[in-house]
């Protein structure tokens, strides 16, 4: 009898402890879906040649949208980007295979995600700035610009479209 009760109150407070977990915040909060329009499986172009495949997956309770970046010319690179709710940004931790690191803060704002940071060389600071634009037919522009003025004006890097593959039959 006693292996009974046991049993039943395991039972009730393992059901009643899931009960009460509240959901990942990401499920509650609209910001952390505002990026969901670049998760999928990409063929990036620049000027309509090919420049690299990406997959971009949200990970950890679909809190995290995680970006594996293979480029035509075998750069390999990967990102982090949360919405970092305490600082109502956007965050953007990217690495390369070549060591480079890239961190990025900004928002989403008139349909369009823009994330900017800064960089330092033996040429000085440079600022960085990538636009993700959602576009018609579910493809994803992608602008990364360069400043060594501050700010002043601004160079294109990297211009690329982001084409969703087809998804292959079952």
């Amino acid at each position: 009898m006693k292996a009974y009760l046991f049993i039943a109150l395991c039972l009730f407070t393992t059901g009643l402890a899931s009960a009460q977990t509240p959901p990942p915040p990401c499920a509650a909060q609209p910001e952390f879906r505002q990026f969901d329009f670049w998760v999928g499986e990409w063929d990036v172009t620049v000027q309509g040649k090919p420049a690299g495949q990406n997959s971009v997956q949200l990970i950890l309770d679909k809190c995290v949208v995680f970006e594996n970046w293979t480029g035509a010319r075998g750069v390999n690179g990967k990102s982090f980007n949360i919405y970092n709710a305490a600082k109502k940004q956007w965050q953007q931790f990217w690495v390369d295979a070549g060591g480079n690191v890239l961190e990025l803060a900004g928002q989403f704002k008139d349909g369009v995600m823009r994330l900017q940071g800064e960089t330092s060389s033996p040429k000085g600071k440079q600022l960085q700035r990538i636009t993700f634009t959602p576009l018609p037919e579910g493809r994803v522009r992608q602008l990364w610009e360069t400043s060594s003025d501050d700010g002043k004006t601004w160079s294109a890097a990297f211009d690329g479209l982001y084409v969703r593959k087809p998804v292959a039959a079952k």
